[in-house]
């Protein structure tokens, strides 16, 4: 029977945080949502779970909420993400994204939580070449974003190495290394509304929905079958089930472990395009422009370890599916506008 625990999850109000609170408390967990809304929506938390507006670095809010609650478990979302304002803004990322994430650390260390679900990203990569890039493959971020987030998972390595020396309950964690997330619940309650995203589908959609005059594809020369860059896309509803697989994971008495958290195939910028387009029947503008410094032809996880390690079994690896529960939000969300 699988235990039931009590769950602080930072950033559970922003857009795959909240997928995941859902997704916890659909299998029976109580969950406490830490969040300061910089780019979270209350609505997003489910009425189930409990929601507190604060900073996940504030430690005596997370002692009391604690002391509150008894947490098993930490799922660690809070944090930036928009790779172009990390290099012009390095301060912002290394403050909020590693200082942070050191604090609550060390929060969950005096608190004796010994469980810790960290939310990495492939940004860690860097541009890793042609083929699936495994856990193995040596870490070179290429700005501020993907550092921040190595840091933080040497962080997280150091404190379990040093734990284990010393308690009799050591401190474990799992950091999943998200590959390109995409998508919005299928019911149409949720999905990613983060003011002047990045990712491509979302844009896509956002472009289709009138949003933008045009969209940009950055390269169209590249060593790919179309010429276009090519990412591994992953639902989001897929996403946040592998955090519930490894918190279970962890609860079993797992060890501590770094994972990628992809489908092991990718699709071009094209082919997405062209996806959205039809699943909204709408053609909209693309404008073909250089390539960016800093991007690889191809970014795809070798999903092998998570596969293994997990009891995680995709059930949304559909390039038009996930492209369609990304319009469908788009339309609702516009509507609420």
């Amino acid at each position: 029977m699988t235990s039931t625990y009590s769950i602080l999850v930072t950033g559970g109000a922003g857009y795959i945080g909240s997928h995941t609170t859902r997704v916890l408390c659909d299998a029976g967990h109580k969950v406490v949502v830490l969040d300061n809304l910089y780019s979270g929506h209350r609505w997003a938390v489910p009425q189930e779970a409990e929601f507190v507006e604060g900073n996940c670095a504030d430690q005596e809010l997370v002692e009391q909420l604690h002391l509150a609650h008894n947490f098993d478990a930490v799922i660690h979302f809070a944090g930036y993400v928009v790779v172009p304002e990390s290099v012009s803004n390095p301060e912002k990322y290394y403050e909020n994204n590693i200082v942070c994430t050191l604090r609550l650390i060390e929060q969950c260390r005096r608190s004796n939580i010994d469980k810790f679900v960290f939310s990495s990203s492939a940004a860690v990569y860097g541009m890793p070449g042609m083929e699936p890039v495994d856990e193995n493959t040596l870490p070179h971020p290429l700005n501020p974003y993907g550092r921040s987030k190595l840091i933080s998972e040497w962080t997280l390595e150091d404190f379990a190495r040093a734990s284990k020396q010393i308690d009799t309950q050591p401190f474990r964690y799992i950091a999943l290394r998200y590959f390109n997330v995409a998508g919005a619940s299928l019911d149409g309650s949720i999905g990613q509304a983060t003011k002047n995203a990045t990712h491509l589908i979302k844009v896509a959609c956002e472009t289709a929905a009138g949003q933008h005059s045009a969209m940009k594809v950055f390269g169209t020369d590249y060593n790919t079958p179309d010429g276009t860059c090519i990412r591994d896309y992953i639902h989001v509803t897929d996403l946040a089930t592998a955090h519930l697989k490894a918190l279970e994971y962890l609860g079993d008495g797992g060890e501590s472990t770094v994972l990628n958290c992809g489908y092991g195939h990718g699709y071009s910028v094209e082919k997405v395009i062209q996806t959205c387009k039809s699943v909204s029947q709408i053609d909209f503008t693309v404008d073909k422009c250089a390539r960016r410094p800093g991007d690889s032809a191809a970014v795809v996880a070798n999903n092998s370890k998570i596969l293994k390690t997990l009891d995680w079994k995709p059930q949304l690896d559909n390039l038009e599916l996930i492209c369609e529960s990304a319009w469908n939000w788009e339309k609702i969300l516009q509507a609420k506008k």
